[in-house]
């Protein structure tokens, strides 16, 4: 239900891809991609994946979770920085950038990285934190103080206990690929009302997840709602000429 969104908009640029490229199994490079949590399931659909982590038990969780499912993940240990000396350039059609500029030092750098990975025509799918979600959430929990500096801040921090260092505007992130030369798509919101909803509405009442989930998409493109999501997605393409 979080990542319908998401996996809606992959499932185009997947088929795109192929499309484009004339071969069903493509190349992805999930950066930052943990245990497997959209490794796993597009290495089900016969895609060649590799995940690139700091974390060895992360690494390590997402060998058992690959096996459990039978299919085969590539883990290497190392930082978006990294990705240049781990992977050799063009090896990629799709590298998934997920929740991970939020923590890098150099964002731009990072995605330069992720671009380098890239065959022409290939595609960065971007997704981080909002900073206007934080303000609300920490208005919601009654942190007034907090909230107003989520949205004055200029990385989007609500303060020195905010667990996450930076956030980012959809203008910010679709600056940040054009910097890394990359043409980036329209921003998604996604998990626009599924962090708000109580969880008992959702689980008490039957067809209310799948009634969200089409709420969630149908929100993820509104021109005002898209705005206060928990996180924003934009696919980067790096041009085929």
């Amino acid at each position: 239900m979080r990542t319908a969104v998401v996996w809606d908009a992959l499932r185009a640029v997947l088929a795109e891809l192929a499309g484009a490229t004339g071969r069903e199994a493509l190349g992805i490079v999930d950066a930052g991609g943990g245990t497997g949590g959209f490794a796993v399931p597009l290495a089900a659909l016969g895609h060649t994946v590799t995940v690139v982590d700091p974390s060895p038990d992360s690494l390590a969780a997402l060998e058992r979770r690959a096996k459990e499912r039978g299919v085969v993940v590539r883990g290497l240990q190392g930082d978006a920085a990294d990705l240049g000396e781990l992977l050799s350039p063009g090896h990629a059609d799709l590298v998934l950038c997920h929740s991970v500029l939020e923590y890098v030092e150099d964002p731009v750098g990072a995605l330069a990285a992720m671009a380098g990975l890239l065959r022409p025509g290939g595609a960065v799918s971007v997704l981080a934190a909002n900073p206007v979600a934080a303000a609300i959430h920490r208005a919601l929990a009654g942190q007034f103080d907090e909230a107003r500096a989520a949205l004055s801040d200029p990385l989007g921090s609500w303060g020195d206990r905010d667990p996450t260092p930076r956030r980012f505007t959809g203008e910010t992130l679709t600056g940040l690929l054009g910097a890394a030369g990359l043409v980036a798509g329209p921003v998604h919101g996604v998990r626009v009302f599924a962090d708000l909803v109580p969880s008992r509405l959702v689980d008490g009442e039957p067809g209310a997840a799948e009634a969200l989930v089409a709420l969630e998409e149908a929100a993820s493109s509104h021109p005002v709602l898209r705005d206060i999501a928990t996180q924003l997605h934009v696919v980067g393409r790096r041009p085929s000429a």
